[in-house]
């Protein structure tokens, strides 16, 4: 016998908007950034169901997952590209928490609205709720800036274990965990399984500002003239995301940060602009010789770092590549940067200009493997796959430390 609506629980407010849109698909995007800032998808109701919810011009979509055999749950028409389903979850699913949307092709894709998804080797699925004996991926879109910067997503990496979590920040989100990033990515979802990483990875998503975002001065380089607003993406990351994944997830006082190129600038420009913030930065291949790529702009990240001299932050600094046949330059000049920072078409890899901070670093009191750590890889390229088959290396040093 059915509860009456006197007896029935209060529905939670995720549940009244998404019955609401469902009745009347309208507002979708507004409803669903809602959601997704609260309980997230897909919706756990107050009758013990479970309601998925699909935006997509293609006809005929069910749901499938470890709770039902992955026996295809067709789902129903709301309007407005809007499908959805709800269904009854036993109490007994345990861990079978996996599930897809299918079409009746068999083709199937895991829900782009998922709080809680895997990108592994295994494939890419959505979870009804959080694991508790694995590591997942949880994802916030269109994650805003008070400081006028162009939204992103963040996604980030949860270990098994229940915290309270170190966090690594890392930029270029969409090149860390999924094989579909550019040149298969970091790989870092089984970089850390690998070692048994027990701390979080927050990916930041870069946008189409990223040369401005990442950068902590204005220059031009092959592709032209940037402004900067590494000043401002310094301030976001410090003071937006840091605050939002410290109310998310339980953590300890221990943050660092993490990028390669560009990525690896802006990680040591944001941790110099907050001395003591950051226990340390993992720069992979940093753009070293950003700022002195023409004659009229400046400075350079040494500057920054011989200005406000050692600071207790451990920095990690890497790169491949291969030095020139004459060796290391006497003077570093804007011919010496531009033959650096050309990464794509040449072996160097920001060799020059890198040792050269690393040699400014150790100047003013940072000792290898004490409170720093650089490694030269001969040889290694500048993308994705390089970065991924030494990405470990920091990831444990992260967590050892």
């Amino acid at each position: 016998m059915p509860l009456s609506k006197h007896h029935r629980p209060e529905m939670t407010p995720d549940e009244v908007l998404v019955r609401s849109l469902i009745d009347n698909p309208i507002h979708i995007k507004s409803v669903v950034h809602q959601i997704s800032y609260r309980g997230g998808f897909p919706v756990w109701t107050s009758r013990g169901t479970v309601i998925f919810v699909l935006r997509s011009q293609q006809r005929d979509w069910a749901v499938a997952g470890d709770f039902n055999d992955w026996q295809p749950f067709p789902m129903s028409y709301a309007g407005n590209d809007l499908w959805y389903a709800e269904l009854k979850i036993p109490k007994s699913i345990g861990q079978k928490l996996r599930y897809l949307y299918f079409q009746p092709d068999g083709n199937a894709m895991p829900d782009p609205w998922s709080l809680c998804f895997c990108e592994e080797e295994e494939g890419a699925f959505s979870f009804i709720k959080r694991p508790s004996r694995r590591q997942y991926l949880m994802r916030w879109n269109d994650f805003t800036s008070p400081q006028g910067l162009k939204p992103r997503h963040l996604h980030v990496l949860v270990p098994p274990n229940g915290g309270p979590y170190d966090v690594l920040y890392a930029h270029d989100g969409q090149n860390l965990f999924s094989k579909e990033g550019m040149g298969g990515g970091w790989k870092l979802c089984e970089n850390m399984r690998k070692i048994g990483g027990n701390f979080l990875i927050v990916g930041i998503w870069n946008t189409v500002d990223r040369y401005e975002e990442y950068t902590h001065a204005a220059d031009t380089d092959v592709c032209g003239y940037h402004s900067t607003l590494g000043s401002k993406y310094a301030v976001f990351v410090e003071e937006t995301v840091r605050p939002f994944i410290e109310s998310r997830f339980q953590t300890t006082k221990k943050a660092g940060l993490m990028g390669s190129s560009l990525g690896g600038l802006i990680s040591l420009y944001i941790s110099n602009r907050y001395p003591g913030r950051y226990d340390s930065v993992f720069a992979l291949s940093p753009t070293t010789a950003w700022g002195r790529l023409s004659d009229d702009h400046g400075p350079i990240i040494r500057d920054y770092y011989e200005n406000t001299g050692h600071q207790d932050t451990f920095l990690y600094i890497d790169h491949g590549g291969s030095f020139p046949p004459e060796g290391m330059p006497d003077v570093l000049d804007m011919k010496v940067a531009q033959r650096d920072e050309s990464e794509w078409s040449s072996p160097y890899d920001n060799c020059c200009y890198t040792f050269d901070f690393v040699s400014a670093l150790v100047e003013i009191g940072y000792r290898q493997s004490v409170d720093m750590f650089y490694q030269h890889i001969p040889g290694a390229p500048h993308n994705e796959w390089a970065w991924s088959e030494r990405v470990s290396k920091p990831l444990k040093i992260f967590m050892e430390r």
